[in-house]
């Protein structure tokens, strides 16, 4: 089994990483994504009877869809 890359030997550069520039988007567009993707992958942990990691990623989607409505009523939308 492959070890797990040091954090902090990780490169910090988002752009090689990610494909994108540091700040596309932004914090707005990246809460509904991760809302999103999380959402798939708590449905994945279920069906596989990972239970207790399915109800983490449910509620890492919690949150992120709380951060989209708070950040949306601080704007007024």
């Amino acid at each position: 089994m492959r070890e797990r890359p040091n954090r902090n030997e990780e490169s910090h550069d988002d752009e090689s990483r990610l494909g994108d520039p540091p700040g596309d988007g932004g914090p707005d567009e990246a809460a509904r994504y991760l809302a999103g993707a999380v959402a798939d992958l708590a449905l994945i942990a279920r069906r596989h009877g990972l239970d207790t990691l399915g109800y983490l990623l449910d509620m890492a989607q919690l949150e992120a869809e709380d951060i989209v409505r708070l950040r949306a009523a601080r704007k007024g939308s």
